[in-house]
């Protein structure tokens, strides 16, 4: 009998040695690399020369932010040194700024080259900074050349903004609107025996239709109908006149594809050069020739040429900020709220709050600009974050707020305790609502012949318990705080924009809006970009002459190289090509299930909007 059980277990017993291999492989592969990006650290030079008449290569990838998810300086020693390839998960908006500013006037760069091909996702708004940067490098005289083998469509709106636009022969320019598709689980749920009880305030607020709906409901596709509508148009005016397009030349590449792509014999390419989208065909080899005409040669890689990374680091290209006597401060908020200390792409009440507390102790801090750029998250931690803020407030020093691409539900709550509020064009906000969603399991148990039974000293006894049905008083009681944080957050606008509940009431019930529609509605005090709200700041505190510094929260080195680990050990394992194809499949899917996320809100009452624009 035991040679049996022997016989029977040898297999695990391998199985367990071969585990026991791989981890102690894993962790001296680990113990090298870092080892390596130490060496390499200490014997390295850092400088970077810029030879006269260079090409900038603005090459953009991942997704384009304004918070690094890593921020410790390891990190950049590691993305210098230690990385596979030259791709990152993501590029700093600001560093993208400093570049291009940097380069209008330095007399070493002749051109900037778009390198937009790995550009994954960016917000409407953020292009906008970017390609405003663009045309004053251009009016400094200087080429902005764009030539790709093909163009999605937020890379082709950088594109559309630069002095010559070239195409691939076998490429295309992918122009096709923008859209709101969401992934629906009641269905699933049911099937699974998951039973959400959904609370919310306000018929538009639709963060929870995905857990209680199969399809999106009438007044969701109403309202996203009429907010994609407004974002297309801003989007089709900017290419439009930065390309001089005659009226409609968008409209029939988009809405007549099949009708224009037969006039142009079924070449995509040709379309797009006839419709005025390109200045030209051009293969690789015959953009080399032009770009070499445009800068010194470079026997090496044909042209001379620098990277943005590079060319951050480059002799008079500092990322460091100068200070002045006076300074105006700026916190980035990105990223979903929750409660506690977190890293950067999440807005943690606790370390955003430290934040604050430092532009507010610090003395020539004399005013501060929050850049906010969230769907929203727990209404708790919201609170929490907007008392910091008029604490900040009680000093004497100015608060203006900034949106980006998104500032709605939670974030809007934060944004009330603004002296001014100030967004892009671009922006959505609003969603003014508050919602609650618990799960139970008792039903998936029950199909697995699992049941829970027992007794309890009160009435509310094993109501947190997810594997019972929903107490009813628990219920009662969740609704009663739910209607009590939704009347909560219509005061906080109230007061915070100083209007009556009349008129918040038809701001409110979950609504999303434009800027333009929410200045109509008094939202908002101005429409503008970040660099128009450091400069409302500066006036509100009285300054002619000062400088801006942005206070980042602290990074855990031990967080930096995990993340960076984590990332290059799937890319060497699947190829850069491959891992960037899954996550171009996952993403979607992560994007639908941020709805299922159980934030840390200690009542779970949750102020947020699941809003994801398609513009790829």
């Amino acid at each position: 009998m035991k040679k049996f059980f022997r016989i029977l277990f040898s297999p695990l017993r391998w199985l367990a040695q071969l585990l026991a291999l791989v981890r102690s492989l894993l962790a001296n592969i680990v113990l090298i690399f870092f080892l390596g990006v130490l060496i390499m650290f200490f014997l390295s030079d850092d400088k970077v020369t810029v030879p006269e008449n260079t090409i900038l290569i603005l090459n953009l990838s991942g997704k384009i932010v304004e918070e690094k998810k890593i921020v410790h300086p390891l990190s950049e020693t590691l993305e210098s040194f230690g990385r596979i390839s030259d791709l990152a998960d993501e590029t700093l908006l600001q560093d993208v700024v400093d570049a291009i500013q940097a380069a209008t006037e330095d007399a070493r760069i002749s051109a900037i080259l778009l390198d937009l091909k790995h550009l994954d996702q960016a917000g409407l708004d953020q292009l906008q900074i970017i390609a405003r940067e663009l045309l004053k490098f251009r009016q400094s005289g200087k080429k902005v050349i764009a030539a790709e083998d093909y163009y999605r469509q937020h890379s082709y709106y950088l594109a559309a903004h630069a002095n010559e636009v070239y195409l691939n022969p076998m490429g295309l320019v992918d122009l096709h609107g923008f859209g709101i598709y969401r992934l629906h689980f009641k269905e699933a749920l049911d099937r699974l025996g998951v039973n959400y009880h959904i609370f919310r305030v306000g018929d538009y607020k639709s963060a929870v239709e995905p857990l209680s709906r199969n399809s999106a409901s009438d007044e969701t596709k109403e309202q996203n109908h009429r907010l994609l509508t407004d974002l297309w148009q801003l989007y089709t005016d900017d290419i439009n006149r930065e390309r001089q397009l005659l009226t409609g030349t968008i409209d029939r590449y988009t809405n007549n594809t099949v009708e224009q792509l037969a006039a142009a014999k079924g070449d995509p390419a040709t379309l797009a050069w006839q419709s005025g989208l390109v200045d030209g065909l051009k293969t690789r080899k015959e953009i080399r020739d032009h770009l070499i005409a445009l800068s010194s040669v470079d026997e090496e890689v044909d042209f001379s040429q620098i990277k943005l990374n590079d060319y951050l680091r480059a002799n008079g290209v500092s990322k460091q900020e100068e200070k002045a006597t006076d300074s105006i401060a700026i916190i980035v908020a990105e990223g979903p709220i929750v409660g506690s200390q977190q890293p950067g792409g999440a807005i943690g009440a606790d370390s955003i709050g430290k934040q604050i507390r430092k532009a507010r102790l610090t003395s020539d801090i004399k005013g501060m600009v929050l850049r906010i750029n969230s769907g929203g998250g727990s209404a708790f931690a919201s609170e929490l974050i907007r008392q910091e803020l008029l604490t900040f407030k009680e000093s004497g020093k100015p608060l203006v707020i900034s949106m980006g691409s998104v500032a709605a539900s939670g974030a809007y709550w934060i944004a009330t305790a603004g002296d001014e509020i100030w967004a892009a064009p671009t922006t959505l906000t609003g969603s003014i609502g508050i919602f609650a969603a618990i799960p139970t399991f008792e039903k998936s148990l029950a199909k697995l012949g699992i049941q829970s039974d027992g007794v309890g000293s009160t009435a509310l006894s094993g109501s947190t318990n997810i594997t019972r049905p929903i107490n009813p008083q628990l219920a009662q009681a969740l609704q009663l705080s739910l209607e009590r944080g939704y009347q909560k957050f219509l005061e906080i606008v109230s007061q915070g924009r100083g209007m009556d509940l009349h008129q918040v009431n038809k701001a409110a019930e979950g609504k999303v809006f434009t800027a333009a529609q929410a200045m109509d509605l008094g939202l908002l005090d101005n429409i503008g970009h970040l660099d128009e709200a450091v400069d409302a700041a500066a006036t509100l505190a009285g300054l002619d002459d000062y400088s801006v510094q942005t206070i980042k929260k602290p990074g855990s080195m031990v967080n930096s190289i995990l993340e960076l680990l984590r990332e290059e050990g799937a890319q060497m394992l699947m190829g850069q090509s491959s891992w960037e194809k899954v996550r171009q499949y996952l993403n979607p899917m992560g994007q639908s299930l941020t709805g299922l996320i159980i934030f840390d809100d200690p009542q779970g009452l949750y102020a947020r909007s699941e809003f994801q624009l398609e513009n790829r």
